[in-house]
């Protein structure tokens, strides 16, 4: 299949990346899993090598008005030799977001992507921990020095709050209120929410900026980073994450453990103790409840016991 060139001067996937930066302030990360899927994508249906320089070439000459739905069951047919169904399923979505824009901008009149059907997903079940192992982890930071204090406040905080690692490593000073217990997380779209925060969280936050405060002279109520690296900067979502690697090392859990897992873990422990599902699903910042109902999953036993309990008629 050979592309034409799009008929405005910018070419169509540049001007698709702008548009999730502009109008739906798409963090810098995921538009650039966008660009990686889509130059893939039109490499696999112009036919051409996939090495950076062709994957490129093939992405600047794509043209929505060019591609159909056999073109794009190709595309899949190619996905389905190396990668897993939850790996082509995000491609395919991406590849879909692409189109309605065009459609938005009156370029194409329908969506060749939507007559393609998504690969069946396996449902799987969110990796968390016990609530033991939890407390275990997080009564396990070393010492007491400015970064020993800065993690525990890190790992209490993404636990009290659910909060994803890379809104943890956004949050501002003045993001926190101490007195009503609550912190404002930018979330994905650049959506805020207002998320509680618990007691033992806020004291670790403040005994860290005690400290970084005695040995640096930053103050909280200074405008910045709430979470510091050496260097005085902020502290990255990666970063905190291989400070957990470093922890869970320490501790010697048997399970994988990544920030994520204890955004999984504040879900599960929420539910378990009786929260409503809605009520979690806007602690998350999900915009489906859909998304947050795969939580009820690791909640069956108590769902069962609850059943046996209060049901008349076993």
């Amino acid at each position: 299949m050979t592309l034409a060139t799009h008929p405005s001067r910018i070419p169509a996937l540049q001007s698709f990346l702008e548009s999730l930066s502009a109008e739906k302030g798409y963090a810098a990360h995921t538009i650039r899993a966008y660009r990686n899927d889509l130059q893939e994508f039109a490499a696999i249906i112009a036919g051409v090598g996939n090495n950076a320089d062709e994957r490129r070439e093939a992405a600047a000459r794509l043209d929505p008005r060019k591609v159909d739905s056999l073109a794009i069951r190709g595309y899949l047919a190619v996905l389905y030799q190396k990668n897993r169904k939850s790996t082509i399923a995000r491609k395919l979505s991406a590849v879909r977001t692409f189109f309605r824009f065009f459609i938005r901008q009156g370029v194409i009149e329908s969506n060749p992507a939507e007559a393609v059907l998504t690969p069946k997903q396996e449902k799987r079940i969110p990796s968390y921990l016990t609530v033991d192992d939890m407390f275990r982890l997080l009564d396990a930071v070393p010492g007491d020095t400015l970064f020993d204090l800065r993690n525990r406040a890190i790992f209490e905080t993404l636990y009290s709050t659910g909060v994803r690692v890379s809104e943890l490593a956004g949050l501002n000073t003045i993001d926190v209120d101490f007195d009503g217990m609550v912190i404002k997380v930018s979330g994905k779209g650049n959506k805020e929410r207002i998320v509680p925060i618990g007691k033992q969280a806020t004291r670790t936050i403040q005994s860290y900026r005690e400290r970084l405060y005695s040995e640096t002279g930053i103050a909280l109520e200074e405008p910045g980073a709430l979470f510091l690296n050496k260097y005085k900067g902020r502290l990255t979502a990666r970063s905190m994450a291989r400070c957990l690697d470093q922890l869970v090392r320490v501790c010697g859990l048997l399970v994988p453990v990544s920030p994520h897992t204890l955004r999984h873990t504040f879900a599960t422990h929420m539910l378990n103790a009786g929260a409503d599902l809605r009520a979690v699903q806007e602690l998350l910042g999900h915009e489906s409840l859909s998304t947050t109902q795969k939580y009820t999953h690791v909640s069956i036993d108590r769902l069962m016991a609850v059943y046996d309990k209060a049901h008349p008629r076993k």
